[in-house]
């Protein structure tokens, strides 16, 4: 379906090549369109919805290439690689690199706010993977050329555990189940420079110790720190969701085990 403004077409013509796809005579240039139309630019016809779909797209792109391409990784390593892989300053940064701006249709407002660009570059990248999607409803065209973006960075972040982002992954857990962040305490053990321990981090969930960590930085403590944290609140959800569905007349002896292994992290800061 083109478009009624061939120069318009042709622009979006020229980016699925720089996507190095090849789109079937049926390609919806239309919706295309409407995936990089700011609502500064149309608060009708915008790319919001399609942003909605996208971001689903995206996370499942990333999740089956974790899968296929790094199966020995735990799903807590899955999780804290995804969730730098689809962040925003990732999406961005890809959009940035196939000049995404200049096919932006954008408002007045939006072309002085600067920085909200990352934000509108990432949103439009989203609503784009949409598109490809539902031009198939698989992610053949998604991942044809996402994932040796995907490829490029994970091995990054892999080669360099500190940018592993488990902040994000334990704040994703957080707000999706609890609705609230967690927090950190930090403190200073040591004045010596490339101290390994000289940062300590803890980590409080409503009021309640979930764990701690040191590092050379704050930064590297925290990280650290929320690792400890993520994997203690996955492992105990998942014992949740065991103890939930074994039947109700289950030996007490079995009972007792499972509350045993949901509780027995529990109690003071480790030493």
């Amino acid at each position: 379906m083109s478009l009624r403004y061939p120069r318009r077409q042709q622009e979006l013509e020229k980016l699925v090549q720089r996507l190095g796809l090849s789109p079937a005579p049926s390609f919806d240039w239309a919706l295309l369109d409407k995936a990089l139309t700011h609502s500064t630019a149309d608060p009708q016809n915008n790319y919001e919805q399609l942003e909605f779909v996208g971001d689903a797209v995206v996370k499942l792109a990333a999740a089956e290439f974790l899968l296929e391409t790094y199966p020995q990784l735990d799903v807590g390593e899955f999780t804290a690689l995804r969730s730098v892989l689809v962040s925003d300053r990732v999406l961005a940064k890809i959009a940035d690199g196939y000049g995404f701006d200049r096919y932006l249709v954008v408002g007045a407002s939006a072309q002085c706010d600067r920085a909200g660009r990352g934000s509108r570059l990432a949103d439009a990248f989203e609503a784009i993977l949409a598109v490809l999607y539902l031009t198939t409803h698989d992610l053949t065209l998604v991942r044809s050329w996402l994932d040796p973006h995907f490829q490029e960075l994970s091995k990054e972040i892999l080669a360099d555990p500190a940018r592993k982002n488990y902040k994000a992954a334990l704040q994703n857990w957080t707000q999706s189940q609890l609705k609230v962040l967690p927090e950190y305490r930090n403190q200073e053990m040591s004045q010596i420079h490339n101290d390994p321990a000289r940062f300590e981090s803890t980590v409080w969930l409503q009021g309640e110790y979930l764990a701690k960590s040191r590092g050379r930085s704050i930064k590297a403590a925290q990280q650290a720190a929320a690792k400890k944290a993520f994997m203690k609140l996955s492992a105990a959800d998942a014992v949740t969701d065991v103890d939930e569905s074994l039947p109700v007349d289950m030996p007490e002896e079995v009972s007792n085990s499972v509350q045993v292994v949901a509780n027995g992290s529990e109690g003071n800061p480790e030493a």
